[in-house]
């Protein structure tokens, strides 16, 4: 018997955004799958409808994958695909396997000799990047920074001489209800010169997405508080 195809599903970024973010071919994949390896089940099911899934939810074969799933055995994942059947990985939102669970997976499906296929999809990543103005040659995602504040000082000092000395984007995210506080360290951090590019609820309707000097983000300083931001920052 044949594999079955790990497809990676990229989800939307916001909601009632499908229909300007994910392709049609998407939905004819998703429409041919009954087994999920996702992030969250109930948001996984929600994207399924948003995104044109006309199968009856109950055919649906969900199987968690997160930072709080019991990984001793991963191949208890592959099942489905072992025994000829296609398979979705999602994400809560974006890209699965970047800045969120799913790596592991696509890992041991290379390794069983089963196909993967990426869809194209949002990528928070890439279109700050692409809008923020700075280096697309040359760039770093570092995920969340050090709660403790000595030390996240410590990292936005390391990582803003990194992006001087290699002329590299420096990317990196927070908790939403600790963006506010993020914000306030790298206006008190950085250099007055050093660029920061804020790209907040990107693909939605609210989408705000500013490039300025940290001397002109102290002149007005955006509220981030509880909203999906991306933190870019660039010194030359």
């Amino acid at each position: 018997m044949s594999f079955g195809t790990l497809f990676l599903l990229p989800v939307p970024l916001a909601d009632e955004t499908s229909g300007k973010t994910i392709p049609a071919y998407n939905t004819s994949v998703i429409n041919g799958i009954k087994t999920y390896i996702v992030e969250n089940e109930k948001t996984a099911r929600k994207w399924l409808k948003e995104m044109g899934l006309t199968t009856a939810q109950s055919e649906l074969e969900i199987l968690t994958y997160g930072k709080h799933s019991d990984k001793t055995d991963l191949s208890l994942y592959l099942k489905a695909l072992l025994n000829g059947k296609n398979v979705g990985l999602m994400s809560e939102a974006g890209c699965p396997g970047v800045a969120d669970p799913g790596s592991e997976i696509v890992a041991l499906a290379h390794q069983k000799g089963i196909k993967v296929v990426p869809l194209i999809g949002p990528s928070s990543i890439l279109l700050a990047l692409m809008a923020s103005g700075f280096s697309g040659q040359s760039f770093s995602f570092h995920g969340y920074l050090p709660i403790d504040k000595g030390q996240r000082t410590k990292r936005i000092k390391e990582l803003e001489n990194l992006s001087d000395r290699l002329n590299q984007t420096q990317l990196f995210i927070e908790t939403p209800f600790r963006n506010n506080s993020l914000l306030e360290e790298l206006l008190k951090t950085c250099h007055p010169t050093t660029q920061l590019c804020i790209a907040c609820n990107i693909t939605a309707d609210d989408e705000s997405i500013y490039t300025k000097t940290i001397a002109e983000w102290k002149k007005q300083t955006p509220d981030l508080h509880k909203k999906p931001v991306l933190f870019l920052l660039y010194k030359k």
